[in-house]
């Protein structure tokens, strides 16, 4: 049975297919089009440049009304990023568009990683580190790099 979300989910899968942006892949899982895993590169000459961050995104029947839930599976250290890995993003909460496809969502969610909002964190350490103590927050993200490399 085809309902509207997996049909669009279906329709943004091959435009991300067909036109992958840089720095970013996706896919559903075998058997579950509404459950994807993601997987987003750091992006070259940040901090995070050599990185692979694994994520799911959990789609309900409401999308494209209702965003996905986005989640890091990857460890990661930012101000915008919670300990279990769900994301504080605009556009995946009170700011969500239908306009919005799998690929604007992850291409939002890469360069938040490195434009970060300190002024809204979710890891307060993080938040501080970045807008305190810049070296050793690039420190920090050296170590998550190396981390995403060897971490299933």
């Amino acid at each position: 049975m085809s309902t509207p979300a997996k049909k669009r989910l279906m329709r943004d899968f091959k435009r991300l297919q067909q036109d992958p942006p840089a720095g970013i892949s996706g896919a559903p899982q075998d058997n579950n089009i509404l459950l994807w895993n993601a997987v987003i590169f750091g992006p070259d000459d940040t901090p995070w440049d050599g990185g692979t961050f694994k994520l799911t995104l959990q789609f309900s029947e409401d999308y494209p009304n209702k965003p996905p839930n986005v989640r890091f599976v990857s460890r990661m250290f930012h101000p915008n990023i919670y300990a279990d890995g769900s994301i504080c993003l605009d556009i995946l909460q009170n700011q969500w568009s239908p306009i919005y496809d799998v690929a604007a969502v992850l291409t939002s969610i890469q360069s938040l990683l490195c434009d970060p909002n300190p002024n809204s964190p979710a890891n307060s350490e993080a938040a501080r580190m970045f807008s305190e103590n810049k070296r050793e927050y690039n420190r920090r993200l050296r170590e998550i790099v190396e981390q995403s490399w060897t971490a299933d």
